[in-house]
């Protein structure tokens, strides 16, 4: 996949965050009415439609104009030429009406317009033209000016809406040979154009500039909610979890110092399970955590980024193809967590020797080898990650994932290790256990080897 449609995929995924986000907001009146009014679409589209009423109106006007006094158009020339511009400009009407077609047509009608005044001479020529009254193209002069401010960027738009009214009078003064009454006509007929114009263009590029501050305006206070409620949603966690600390987790390791007889060690053991269960199913602030369901690259991302937090900077590799079935959202937040502490305690207990972690899909689900191998990357990069899998394996369409956190410290006895230690019985076995995975420690000599795998269960 292409860096830029990482990028663009990027900001769409942003841009619907902010609107659920904003959907949260509680609406009063006055926050529903405003809620929307001023985006650039919607400025667009009030634009277009005035301007295909107004051109509309200035169309009828110059088409009877038309037909009264052709203004000097040979034979031959004048049905074909009123037929192609006012055809066009009947269809540009319509089109402004759907927002699809709208910048098309009215961008074919102001070129149309300028090859009209450029063949202009040669339609008339020979013909004797009168000075005044004005001749029907002068009426649609700014029908071609801000059919430009539709379709075309700023600087278009200013070129178009000088240069059309000056090609006219150029071509108004050629037409009847240069004569003072013909300049004379000029001069009234090429500044009023000019000014109409340029008021039409300044304008909607006010409206526009205004919708487009109201948008990022919008964008800056969603985003600035979603980070106020993410942060309050992370110390209600951390609250939750002090609470489940001080009550559950001290008042089992209380109720175990304290048992003397059997039936005190059975309450003791019942506390501690609940505490354990408890650890398991509650969250914890983010973190890099991504709320929604996680692709492999998404999972080595939320791991990095939650050992980030700690303080460690640690590159995880990915191995598995692009076209991965995703994890749900609490599977993700589980493997992250319990993967962090795995390493935090390879950092504490054999001071990151060797560290590194990766996230793969599970051995019995990878790729023949013999065919196309499996690519490994980085979470960060966004080159293809190998083959896709057969689609003739139903279970591979499950999906499955496996993450192992390695160091070549010199490792512990697993079966030595009491139950009373939390780091590994509740945040990483409890954990895994809850989302029906599997947690397999293998440590010695060599060093220590936590796996985390979790495959979905066909239905």
């Amino acid at each position: 996949m292409a860096p830029e449609n990482d990028t663009a995929d990027a900001a769409t995924d942003t841009t619907v965050a902010w609107d659920r986000a904003w959907g949260q907001i509680p609406q009063g009146r006055l926050a529903s009415a405003w809620q929307g009014t001023f985006t650039r679409r919607r400025i667009e589209r009030i634009a277009a439609i005035a301007a295909a009423v107004g051109c509309f109106v200035l169309g009828i006007q110059a088409f009877f104009i038309a037909l009264g006094n052709n203004a000097g158009l040979r034979p031959g020339w004048t049905v074909p030429l009123l037929t192609i511009v006012f055809g066009s400009l009947i269809i540009m009407c319509g089109a402004c009406f759907f927002r699809a077609t709208a910048r098309v047509a009215t961008g074919a009608f102001a070129v149309i317009y300028i090859v009209m005044l450029a063949i202009w001479p040669f339609a008339t020529a020979g013909s004797v033209p009168a000075a005044t009254p004005e001749p029907w193209p002068w009426y649609l002069i700014n029908v071609a000016t801000i059919a430009a401010v539709i379709a075309f960027r700023f600087p278009l738009q200013l070129a178009w809406t000088i240069a059309t009214p000056l090609i006219y009078g150029v071509v108004r003064v050629w037409q009847g040979g240069f004569e003072p009454e013909f300049l004379l006509a000029a001069v009234f007929e090429v500044p009023y154009s000019l000014i109409l114009g340029g008021l039409l263009m300044t304008l909607v590029t006010i409206f526009r500039r205004m919708a487009s501050g109201v948008d990022r305006e919008r964008a800056r206070t969603v985003a600035a909610y979603a980070q106020a409620a993410e942060a309050q949603a992370a110390q209600e966690e951390r609250v939750a979890v002090s609470a489940l600390m001080h009550d559950s987790v001290l008042a089992a390791l209380i109720a175990a110092e304290r048992a003397d007889g059997p039936r005190a060690r059975s309450l003791a053991m019942s506390m501690a399970r609940e505490a354990l269960e408890g650890l398991a199913d509650t969250g914890t602030p983010s973190g890099g955590i991504d709320p929604q369901s996680a692709t492999m690259k998404a999972l080595a991302r939320g791991i990095q980024a939650s050992l980030a937090d700690l303080g460690l900077r640690l590159q995880v590799r990915v191995e598995g193809a692009e076209d991965e079935p995703k994890v749900p959202p609490a599977v993700a937040a589980a493997l992250i967590r319990a993967a962090t502490q795995a390493a935090a305690n390879a950092i504490q207990h054999a001071d990151g020797v060797g560290l590194e972690a990766i996230v793969r899909r599970p051995a019995d689900l990878r790729p023949d080898p013999s065919g196309v191998g499996e690519g490994v990357s980085s979470p960060d990069t966004d080159a293809a990650e190998g083959a896709p899998h057969s689609a003739g394996h139903d279970e591979e369409r499950l999906a499955a994932v496996e993450v192992v956190v390695s160091d070549k410290g010199p490792g512990f006895d697993v079966e030595a290790v009491p139950d009373d230690r939390l780091g590994i019985s509740a945040s990483i076995l409890a954990r895994i256990a809850a989302i029906d995975g599997e947690a397999v420690i293998d440590s010695g000599p060599h060093g220590t080897t936590v796996t985390l795998r979790w495959r979905e269960v066909q239905r």
